[in-house]
């Protein structure tokens, strides 16, 4: 509990960056460390949060002409030794089923009844998909597909942490066939756009949108378009990938249709996707030092009302104004959608429950107590400001005032993180300059240092690769120019002395 100079949450960011992620994911039940090594419990607190992410986006997703399928979760080995790069790719990730049954020996259970052919256990679709789309798919006319899924997949993570890697991760994954090469990158770039909309006007976390290199491309892909999001340890977090395939999966997987010309084609296809990943970068990206700080448009409670009932006489009579107040609430609307009320009438102490709920995020708190019920107002507090700032308001106000105040903690969240990224980002036009911006001041605090740098590169895969083994950083991405921040401008690399047409982002990531 905050007190003085004391926090909620420790050790604090400054201190240990990794470590005080770990304690808000717990301390705010958003989810902990399963029985089964690398994967997950989903508590309700950050499910909620999936579940809105799944709505907004599923909404996005159908208003582009997209529909919802599901596929297996086991796809026949044979399926992803078809696409060269793109088994190589996740050879090393990839979990085998190769029995069908269990038996009892010598008292205990062993594997039996071997599969005539091992199945894969989802780590991506695009071979399965693909195959089902090859028996689809037999003239022009019946295309474009435009599919999506929710589903899980399984990537086994040698070093998982809550969120961001996990063995088990669930995620979407879009994947279309089209006539065209014209309609097949149209949609990637559509679909990242997307991405970039929900991650800017609900998560409240601002992105550099832009092509990955080559060496950091999806296996199997020619192009890769990313948005890349800077979070509070000033590491940056793929937060969403599209990807232009063009016609590698689909001579892999024989989807080919009668053109228009009447001539045999093959199609081109794209794929897309975001994980629950997109939960530990919006912790990173907002939290403080007392937890979770949930933007307001995402957040599966944005209200939490908290009864104060120190007498037992006045009890039933708050409870009574809360409901009174939360029926109210719920009648007004923000960002097109009711408020999201809950009230939390446990039978423990006011204290406990306000930490437990500043602790989780939640974007407004209000208290009811038995002065309250005689001023007729109520104590309103804000998660982005102060654990003890309170304002205390007339209670028949508070519905109007609700969405107001809502859409600026939401307005001010996506503000502090878009300064935070400025601050951090710097343009580098040497290589000692880049060097010492990655390499830490402090042994202390290692994972407190640099940021992004927006440097030239002469597009050499050897220059990328030295600079990674040496400092661990990558290019994140080659930036669409937008006219400000990341302008188009020719100079020179400055680890090879070799004209360069562009900066690109260099970052470390997660």
């Amino acid at each position: 509990m905050s007190k003085g100079n004391e926090s909620a949450i420790s050790p604090r960011r400054g201190e240990d960056f990794p470590e005080w992620y770990q304690q808000v994911v717990r301390s705010a039940e958003m989810a902990e460390n399963s029985e089964v090594r690398g994967c997950m419990v989903i508590r309700p607190w950050g499910y909620a949060l999936w579940e809105r992410m799944q709505s907004a986006l599923d909404g996005m997703f159908k208003a582009t002409g997209h529909k919802n399928a599901y596929f297996p979760l086991f796809i026949p080995l044979s399926h992803l030794q078809r696409e060269a790069d793109h088994v190589e790719g996740f050879a090393k990730e990839c979990a085998v089923v190769t029995h069908h049954r269990l038996e009892l020996k010598d008292g205990k259970l062993v594997p039996a009844g071997e599969l005539t052919e091992p199945l894969v256990v989802r780590p991506t679709s695009e071979t399965i998909i693909g195959a089902t789309y090859a028996k689809w798919v037999k003239s022009y006319r019946d295309l474009p597909i435009l599919l999506n899924q929710w589903a899980n997949v399984v990537r086994w993570e040698l070093r998982p942490r809550l969120f961001l890697r996990t063995a088990e991760f669930l995620w979407q994954e879009g994947h279309t066939a089209h006539e065209t090469e014209f309609e097949a990158i149209e949609e990637t770039e559509k679909m990242l756009g997307v991405y970039e909309t929900f991650a800017r006007e609900w998560l409240a976390i601002p992105v550099i949108r832009g092509e990955k290199s080559e060496s950091e491309r999806f296996p199997g892909a020619v192009r890769t378009y990313c948005i890349e999001a800077m979070v509070q340890d000033r590491k940056a977090i793929q937060a969403g990938t599209s990807h232009f395939l063009g016609q590698n999966f689909a001579k892999a997987s024989g989807i080919k249709f009668l053109s228009r010309n009447n001539t045999e084609e093959l199609a081109w296809t794209t794929s897309w996707g975001v994980s629950t990943r997109l939960i530990g970068t919006l912790l990173m990206a907002h939290g403080d030092d007392d937890g979770a700080v949930i933007p307001p448009r995402i957040a599966g409670t944005q209200v939490i009302i908290i009864p104060i009932t120190p007498k037992e006489e006045t009890r039933a009579a708050v409870l009574a104004k809360t409901e009174e107040i939360a029926v109210a609430l719920r009648s007004a609307t923000y960002a097109g959608e009711s408020l999201r009320v809950e009230i939390d009438s446990r039978d423990i102490g006011g204290g406990t429950k306000t930490w437990e709920w500043i602790k989780k995020g939640v974007p407004v708190r209000i208290e009811v107590g038995p002065r309250d019920l005689e001023s007729g107002s109520a104590a309103l507090a804000r998660r982005d400001k102060g654990p003890k700032e309170k304002e205390f308001l007339p209670a028949e106000t508070l519905a109007s005032r609700l969405p107001e105040i809502l859409a600026e903690i939401q307005q001010g969240l996506l503000n502090g993180a878009l300064s935070f990224r400025r601050e951090h980002t710097r343009k580098i036009d040497t290589k000692e300059e880049f060097y010492a911006y990655f390499t830490p001041n402090s042994p202390e605090k290692p994972e407190i240092h640099g940021g992004f740098a927006l440097t030239h590169w002469n597009g050499s895969p050897e220059v990328e690769a030295k600079i990674k083994e040496e400092l661990k950083v990558t290019i994140r991405c080659i930036p669409e120019a937008d006219g400000s921040e990341f302008i188009d401008e020719p100079g020179t690399c400055p680890f090879s002395g070799e004209a360069s047409s562009r900066r690109v982002i260099f970052g470390k990531a997660y």
